[in-house]
C-alpha cells in the first residue's frame, strides 16, 4: 500500500479508528455525546453520515460536531453531500460509487479538504487510479463481512478482497463492513491503514468501553507488526 502526496494543507489522516455516524442507532444518546464519548476513547476520523437528514437538519448536527471536535485534532468528514461541508465547516467529504464523482466532488471542496471513496472492486480501484493521485486521500474498503449497518451495501467481500484492494491502491485504504474489536486484527493483517465502524460503537451501552475496545485492538495489532 502506498501513500498519496496530497496537495494544499492536507497532511496525511490518521485511519486508525474512523467513525461514521448513525442517528437512528444513536437514539436517545444522540449523536454529537456519541461522537464526544467516541473521540475520547480513541477514534481519530468522524464521518457524519444522515441519509434521512434534510440538508438544514444535516448543517445544523455537523456544526454541533464541528464545535465538540474543536481541539481535538481529529476531522469531521461529510458522507456524500460535499455541497455541505463549507455550510458545516468540516474537513473534507467523502463519496461512493453512486454518489458526485470525485474530480467533481474535488472541485467543489477545493484543495485542502480531505476527499475519501468507497470502492467494492478491483475495477472500482482501477479508475479511481486514472484520477489524478491528488484527487484523494484514501479509499474506504468494504463492506468486509456482513453488515446490517446500511440497508443498500454491497455484498461482503471478505478478506482476500480487502487485502486485494489494499495492495492495488496508491492511498491508504481503511476497512469498514462487519468490523467489531475480534475482527480488528484480521482486518489490520490485511495492510489496511485502519478500520471503520458504525454499529460497533454507535448505540451501544457504553460508547467509551466500546471505542477503547476497538481502539486498544488496533493499537496492539500495530505494535505487533513493528
Amino acid at each position: 500500500m502506498g501513500s498519496a502526496a496530497t496537495a494544499g494543507s492536507r497532511r496525511p489522516l490518521d485511519l486508525s479508528l474512523y467513525l461514521v455516524t448513525d442517528t437512528g442507532r444513536c437514539g436517545a444518546a444522540g449523536v454529537p455525546a456519541t461522537v464526544a464519548a467516541a473521540v475520547a476513547a480513541g477514534v481519530t476520523v468522524v464521518q457524519l453520515r444522515d441519509p434521512d437528514a434534510s440538508d438544514r437538519e444535516l448543517v445544523a448536527l455537523g456544526r454541533t460536531l464541528v464545535a465538540a471536535l474543536v481541539g481535538t485534532g481529529v476531522p469531521l468528514l461529510v458522507n456524500d453531500r460535499v455541497d455541505l461541508v463549507g455550510p458545516i465547516g468540516a474537513d473534507g467529504g467523502h463519496v461512493g460509487q453512486g454518489d458526485v464523482g470525485v474530480l467533481e466532488a474535488r472541485a467543489a471542496l477545493g484543495p485542502d479538504a480531505y476527499l475519501g471513496l468507497s470502492v467494492q472492486t478491483a475495477e472500482h480501484v482501477r479508475a479511481a487510479t486514472a484520477l489524478p493521485l491528488d484527487a484523494l486521500d484514501y479509499l474506504g474498503v468494504g463492506p468486509v463481512w456482513p453488515t446490517g449497518s446500511k440497508a443498500d451495501a454491497a455484498p461482503a467481500g471478505g478478506l482476500g478482497v480487502l487485502r486485494e484492494l489494499t495492495a492495488a491502491s496508491p492511498w491508504p485504504c481503511v476497512a469498514i463492513g462487519g468490523i467489531d474489536a475480534a475482527r480488528v486484527e484480521a482486518a489490520a493483517a490485511t495492510g489496511a491503514a485502519g478500520v471503520a465502524v458504525i454499529s460497533a460503537i454507535c448505540g451501544q451501552a457504553d460508547v467509551g468501553a466500546a471505542t477503547s475496545r476497538l481502539r486498544r485492538a488496533w493499537d496492539e495489532c500495530r505494535v505487533g507488526a513493528r
